[in-house]
């Protein structure tokens, strides 16, 4: 029987958003993060596997930074294994 995958959600402004980011990845139970406007529209949504958390992630981490200084604030939604 597969696990269900346990979903968090932090309320974090544009400047925190991309050491939020490093530190959920570096935890390395994560297996995607979401990230959403204050209006609800998503933004980006990474699947975080354990290819991607590679050398293919320093782009992705570009462009969260990116986002990050156009956000005053944002939804981060992390989905986790069991």
């Amino acid at each position: 029987m597969p696990k269900k995958a346990k979903q968090e959600e932090f309320k974090i402004s544009g400047t925190e958003l991309l050491k939020k980011v490093k530190e959920l990845v570096a935890e390395g139970n994560v297996r995607r993060i979401i990230i959403k406007k204050e209006d609800g529209e998503v933004l980006i949504e990474i699947p975080l596997t354990v290819a991607v958390v590679g050398t293919v992630f320093a782009p992705v981490l570009a462009a969260i930074g990116a986002l990050a200084a156009f956000l005053t604030s944002c939804t981060l939604i992390v989905e986790r294994r069991d």
